[in-house]
This record gives structure tokens, sequence and C-alpha cells, in this order.
């Protein structure tokens, strides 16, 4: 946006649908929260001033947050705290459009005010497609796993299924903890016909945008999860969900999805695809693109 060459960017304010405000909720914790040594180093008071205080400059010096009461004006952020940034004020912030990974509806997450951000690994400083975004296109033929996972044992979700799944032997299901190197992790995701995406502390997944980007079906194991972009992508289409109670049902539930409708969502994974990636510069119906109509889903009912 900086540079003025962004086909998003408005000349002017007044021709503005919605104003970014472009503090890191990251770069917060990274600076004002080091060191920590204690539990009350946490504590999230230092995060509400800073935001408080940005959102009070930009309210002071201009006309346009207090106009709409906030309700044109968004964040983005990945960071597991990011959606407390509003919770000593949620008053002052009930219009504010909160873009956010950890879309989590138990956690204030607000499917009608807020948009979901698909998390994604990205190398530092770079936009576009990465060795860890790469694809694969082995056709349903070639993909002799059933289900595969790969991950810590982050949040009881995980550990559940780990009690369930971890020491098995079965090859038709594989969850491991921990592989030797990326390569192998990578083959088995190409090699399988459904990923399983459990959230670990937070929500949001990366495996989701990596099961797609490898042709593996993903298979949703979350609870309260508010997905991205579901106002035009119906993930029932391309995904499985296994509620957290079936977990130790898991093989079953997936071999009873037949032939075809299995052929028929992984035909619908690589479709979805390009909505998943982030490009630069930006290219129709890429995340850019997806993440800016969901804000402008948002922004459509506010009268100025």
């Amino acid at each position: 946006m900086e540079s003025g060459k962004s086909p998003f960017r408005a000349r002017t304010p007044d021709e503005a649908h919605v104003f970014y405000l472009p503090f890191s909720v990251a770069s917060i914790i990274h600076f004002i929260y080091q060191p920590i040594l204690s539990k009350k180093d946490y504590d999230r008071g230092r995060l509400h001033r800073i935001v408080d205080d940005y959102v009070g400059v930009v309210a002071g010096k201009y006309p346009y947050w207090n106009r709409s009461g906030g309700a044109d004006h968004f964040m983005v952020s990945c960071h597991d705290w990011a959606p407390e940034v509003s919770t000593a004020n949620p008053k002052f912030y009930s219009k504010f459009i909160r873009v956010l990974c950890n879309a989590n509806t138990s956690e204030g997450f607000r499917p009608s005010r807020d948009a979901s951000l698909p998390e994604l690994y990205l190398q530092y400083g770079q936009l576009g497609p990465t060795p860890t975004q790469s694809r694969s296109d082995r056709p349903p033929s070639n993909r002799t796993i059933l289900a595969f996972f790969s991950g810590g044992a982050h949040g009881y979700i995980r550990r559940l299924l780990f009690d369930h799944w971890k020491n098995q032997t079965d090859p038709q299901v594989q969850v491991f903890e921990h592989l030797p190197n990326r390569a192998i992790y990578t083959a088995k995701m190409g090699s399988s016909k459904f990923c399983l995406c459990p959230s670990g502390y937070e929500v949001a997944s990366p495996r989701i945008v990596e099961a797609i980007n490898h042709g593996c079906v993903p298979v949703l194991i979350s609870a309260n999860y508010s997905l991205p972009f579901a106002e035009v992508l119906d993930w029932s289409e391309f995904t499985v969900s296994v509620p957290v109670e079936r977990i130790g049902e898991m093989k079953e539930i997936l071999e009873g999805v037949s032939e075809e409708r299995y052929l028929e969502m992984y035909e619908r994974v690589k479709g979805v695809r390009r909505h998943f990636v982030l490009n630069r510069p930006a290219k129709a119906y890429d995340l850019l693109h997806m993440v800016l109509h969901s804000l402008w889903l948002r922004r459509l009912n506010v009268r100025l």
C-alpha cells in the first residue's frame, strides 16, 4: 500500500470502503512483553493500552472512526492473543472488524462482524507460494494411505487424537507426533486420501491449507471454529468434519465415504486451491481477494 502501486488502495479517504489499522499484535508481544519471567507478565493490560492508545490517536486525528464507530475499520492478525485486543472495552470495539486466524466463536469471534483468515506458512518477509506451499497432484489411485497426521500434542483435541490413534499399527490411519524431516511429511500428505486437521491450542491450523495444496481432503476436527470464506465456499463439499467426541471412530467415518463421493471432493479440493494462495502481485480469486471480499461483505450494511 505504501508503494502507491496497489490497485486496492483508495486515492483519497472519501473513496475508501474500509480503513486498515496496521498495528501488529505479534510485534507488540515481541517488543513489549519480553522478557516474560512470571505468570503475571502475560497480563493483557499492556496489549489493551497500546491498542487503545493507537485507536485513540486515529480517532482524534481523523473523523472516520467516530463517524462509523469503527464499523469501517479493520485489523488483521494471526497471533493467538489477537481476539483479546477488544476485550477490555467491548462496547468501544463492538463494530470494529477483526480479521483473525483464531476465529473461535466461544472466545468472542463474531462471524457476522469479524472475518476468518486462513492460517498458512510463509517464509519470513515473503508473499507468495513457498516450498511449504508446494503442490501435489498425485491421482487418487496412487494415494495408498487412508488418513494421515503429524504434529505436536498441542491442546486437548490433539491429545485425544493421539490417545486413540498414535500407537496404532493400522497402516491406513497414520498419526505421528514427530517425523524425521519435512520431506517425509510432505510425501505422506501427498500419498493420503484424507489429511487430519485437528485444532491445537487455537482453533485454526495451517494443515488445512497444506492439505488442500497437496490434493488431500481435509478432515476438520475442531469445536467452535468459524471457517474462512464460508459466505462463498461450501466447506462440506471438499472437507469432512469429524466431531471431537467421535475421534475414536475416525476410520469407520472415512471408510464410510463412498469412492464416488471421495473423487468429487478430491476434484473440489483442487478447485479451491487458488483461494488459499498469496500472490505478489495479487491474482484474481487468490487469498488476498477473498479476504477483501469478506471485508466488503461486512461493510455492506454499514450506513454512514
